[in-house]
């Protein structure tokens, strides 16, 4: 994935271009299995709802064509939670944990709505 998606919290350290970083990436499905583009991805570290939220705003991002998202972090140690959602479709979670610097690849699978 040559891009980087987000672009909320430009202002963060974590999104400048130069010094380390890590990366949480991933893709969004269907239940099918089929990519899923379009999808709202959002990124915050665990813990930081409960927090003051002007400490630690949540990353944004929309899939690509392929259904996939990248976000750049801090390459410090923590746990994410990222969350995919889509009108029509129920929305999903998981939790990312970043040791340094990596790499971490997340899969959300998104399931039709019950009517």
């Amino acid at each position: 994935m040559a891009a980087v998606l987000c672009v909320a919290g430009q202002g963060m350290a974590a999104q400048r271009k130069d010094g380390a970083h890590a990366v949480v990436a991933g893709t969004v499905f269907r239940e099918n299995g089929f990519s899923l583009p379009g999808a709202t991805v959002t990124l915050v570290a665990k813990g930081s709802e409960e927090k003051d939220a002007r400490k630690s705003k949540a990353l944004k991002a929309v899939s690509d064509a392929r259904g996939e998202f990248a976000f750049r972090v801090p390459p410090a140690a923590g746990t994410y939670v990222v969350k995919a959602s889509l009108k029509g479709l129920q929305a999903a979670e998981k939790e990312a944990s970043v040791q340094g610097e990596e790499r971490v690849d997340v899969t959300l699978v998104l399931a039709s709505e019950s009517k």
